[in-house]
């Protein structure tokens, strides 16, 4: 079963790596596998106990996955340094921007279901 789930997930980022080749890169071809996994699952086209088993193991070990890239930053420490001032400016900038559309749209959700539910 573990062999099967492992085949799923590597043929949808195979596929997803196909199109964003083929797309010219626009989007990550990780990025769109998962989306085709996603809408495979959500068609029912892949059962998600078949893939539910490897999913469990890397969601629980993503800190390996996060290895990488942290070594990929540090090895652009000197560009990092020179341009940290603009790199926290935009950090702080989307996290706000971020958090606030957030609320909006969760408050904009929470009066337009409360309204509904109330007229039931």
């Amino acid at each position: 079963m573990i062999l099967k789930g492992v085949f799923i997930i590597l043929a949808f980022y195979m596929l997803g790596n196909l199109i964003s080749y083929l797309i010219g890169g626009i989007i990550p071809g990780s990025v769109c596998g998962m989306i085709l996994l996603f809408v495979a699952l959500c068609l029912r086209i892949v059962k998600p106990e078949s893939v539910r088993s490897v999913a469990r193991a890397l969601t629980q070990n993503m800190a390996v996955l996060f290895v990488p890239a942290g070594v990929g930053i540090m090895a652009q420490y000197d560009l990092i340094a020179q341009n940290w001032v603009g790199i926290m400016t935009i950090t702080i900038v989307c996290t706000l921007l971020v958090l606030i559309t957030t609320g909006w749209i969760t408050q904009y959700l929470d009066k337009h279901f409360n309204k509904k539910d109330t007229n039931n």
